[in-house]
């Protein structure tokens, strides 16, 4: 673990404790490059706590700080206002992920948001696009995803979803595609509803892990886990959560993120790391909270060899133009309904790709050279 890289665990671990920081080691810090580094895994507003205590946020991390704290503000405010009308109209509701680990962080705005997402009753698709859109939202994407989004300048972006997962997941859509078994009602609401704190986990690791297996996820992910324990560690049930872990196929992503999360930030010595927790480590430091393009290709042709046996480049490209029927009957649930109209949704399909995920394909066709060069 470089220099900048030790600055930042030292400094998370300081925030999510609560601890003020050693200002002698922060002054010898490279602030600069350690903000270029927060803000590519949307963590500047975490970081400047400690920087506040030690004298050392700059004038980029206290604007970071401020614009946090009023987006989190904001994007409460109206999602109350937007759930008040789905409680009206009897259209249950979860809000999801982020909207509720926020909470749990030590100091209001520490989690940066860039939206919110909500799951909600899909038979009300029609009215909660009407609701969005009397609220002035533009709807971006309506029915075409497991998520519809809504924005509305200059930082208001809801995602309101009707599943959980894609079919792209298989695994994770076959689990939660029937997402209200999970839902318990949540108290002085008539349609809010929230999850088991055991089932926020499993969902919280599972959603973390689509991102992880795909383009990759920041290390903001190891500190939602490492905040989440800490506040409910004492009190969940174990045994339940890893069972499900187990169903989704994720067990050991699971121990060793949570292991690595708890050694991490549990204490603001920077901790010996094993071989395979650095290599773990840097998978979460090097792509940023979103991931990357390359590495979803990359992570494209693993996951085929994985699932297939089959590690051939003619096989992995032969399985990208011609997913199979229930693939298809998912991403074109209309168009793919009977087997026999699976010609016209290739079509659309690869029409759709040279269109619009033209810089996917190329990521994946340099991904299918480095496998040739292997």
């Amino acid at each position: 673990m470089n220099g900048i890289k030790k600055d930042l665990i030292y400094l998370l671990a300081c925030a999510v404790n609560d601890t003020a920081p050693d200002a002698e080691k922060v002054k010898a810090m490279d602030i600069e490059n350690l903000y270029s580094l927060c803000k590519a895994h949307t963590i500047r507003a975490a970081v400047y706590v400690p920087l506040e205590k030690a004298g050392a946020a700059d004038e980029k991390f206290i604007q970071a700080y401020n614009k946090a704290v009023r987006k989190n503000i904001l994007l409460d405010s109206e999602r109350e206002a937007i759930t008040a009308e789905f409680e009206e109209r009897g259209i249950w509701y979860l809000p999801m992920k982020g909207v509720i680990l926020k909470e749990l962080y030590p100091r209001s705005g520490m989690r940066e948001m860039s939206d919110n997402d909500i799951l909600y009753d899909p038979a009300f698709q029609k009215d909660v696009m009407d609701i969005m859109v009397a609220r002035g939202y533009t709807a971006v994407s309506v029915g075409k995803l497991a998520d519809d989004v809504y924005k509305k300048p200059p930082v208001m972006n809801f995602e309101m979803h009707t599943r959980l997962f894609s079919y792209d997941t298989k695994e994770l859509h076959d689990y939660y595609q029937d997402p209200k078994r999970l839902l318990k009602p949540d108290e002085g609401r008539k349609s809010g509803c929230r999850l088991s704190d055991e089932d926020f986990y499993v969902y919280m690791t599972a959603h973390e892990y689509k991102h992880y297996s795909c383009g990759g996820t920041g290390i903001r992910s190891l500190l939602d886990c490492y905040i989440f324990m800490k506040a409910k560690g004492s009190s969940i049930d174990r045994g339940y959560i890893s069972e499900q872990m187990k169903q989704l196929g994720i067990e050991e992503y699971e121990q060793e993120r949570l292991a690595l999360a708890m050694k991490l930030f549990s204490s603001p010595e920077i901790p010996e790391l094993t071989e395979a927790e650095e290599k773990l480590l840097d998978s979460f430091l090097d792509y940023g909270t979103y991931g990357t393009i390359s590495n979803a290709a990359d992570n494209a042709m693993k996951n085929y060899e994985s699932r297939s046996g089959d590690s051939s480049k003619a096989g992995f490209v032969r399985a990208r133009l011609f997913p199979d029927h229930d693939y298809m009957k998912h991403i074109y649930p209309r168009l793919c309904r009977y087997k026999a109209l699976l010609p016209v949704g290739y079509v659309c399909r690869w029409v759709k790709g040279l269109i619009v995920n033209r810089t996917k394909i190329t990521a994946e066709v340099k991904a299918l050279k480095k496998h040739d060069k292997k």
